[in-house]
């Protein structure tokens, strides 16, 4: 396994690659990786015959109030996870080496964007289509994997691969759970164990809904009313606050 931290040695090794005649599988990361992101590395493997991997934390996705300089990082169990997960590559550039002071270029993707998570976060899509794009390339990859989890950047970024014509193949890997049902998150570093048990709270909502809708449920109103009732823990409602401050 190689670890290169700049554009012109990864597009070397990518070029002798290609030439080679590897198919290249990718896998875009902020770091301090999970078993969710290791189970994209496997889709990359059975997918593709050359791996890789980034690990860079975006700037240009976080809002100026939000947890960008406090992002959890830990490089050296990074490396050893990947390791282990036979990844070929890992490209672990600086915020310098993909935005130089001159740089001026961003991609968006119109409406998809605004909706949803980018209501309040209206600079965040942005942010993680230019990064994506840029990666896309330099690694140059045949297929990339993204998480079901962060479900709207993956319609955005199947978006922006229709609209550019860009000849990669988006798959998007299935969400990996804790035992409580908590969707696996490099941010649940933050939750205290009190909150890691109330954040589950959504998780039972929405299979609450699905179970209904199975047993004849269709009024969407209806479901509304039964999310509703599944109270917010007080510790949720705190840190939601907390974070919007």
């Amino acid at each position: 396994m190689r670890i290169i931290k700049t554009i012109a040695q990864t597009k070397r090794l990518i070029e002798r690659v290609k030439k080679s005649g590897k198919t290249i599988g990718f896998v875009p990361t902020m770091g301090y990786l999970h078993e969710g992101h290791l189970s994209l590395v496997r889709i990359a493997h059975r997918k593709s015959q050359f791996v890789v991997v980034s690990i860079f934390v975006n700037p240009t996705q976080f809002g100026p109030s939000e947890d960008l300089a406090k992002y959890p990082q830990d490089m050296k169990r990074d490396a050893a996870l990947l390791k282990k997960e036979n990844v070929d590559l890992i490209f672990y550039p600086s915020v310098n080496e993909i935005y130089p002071p001159d740089y001026k270029t961003y991609v968006y993707v119109k409406e998809l964007s605004r909706l949803m998570c980018g209501i309040t976060r209206p600079h965040h899509f942005q942010g993680v289509t230019t990064v994506v794009l840029n990666l896309f390339n330099i690694v140059k990859p045949d297929i990339a994997v993204f998480g079901a989890k962060d479900y709207q950047q993956g319609v955005i970024i199947k978006r922006m691969t229709k609209d550019l014509n860009l000849d990669i193949k988006i798959i998007i890997g299935k969400i990996i759970r804790e035992k409580n049902g908590l969707a696996m998150s490099s941010r649940n570093k933050y939750l205290s164990p009190r909150q890691r048990k109330d954040a589950t709270v959504l998780y039972k909502a929405l299979r609450k809904i699905k179970q209904s809708f199975r047993q004849g449920l269709t009024d969407p109103r209806r479901a509304k009313t039964m999310m509703r009732q599944m109270k917010m823990p007080f510790s949720i409602l705190r840190m939601a606050k907390e974070n919007q401050s």
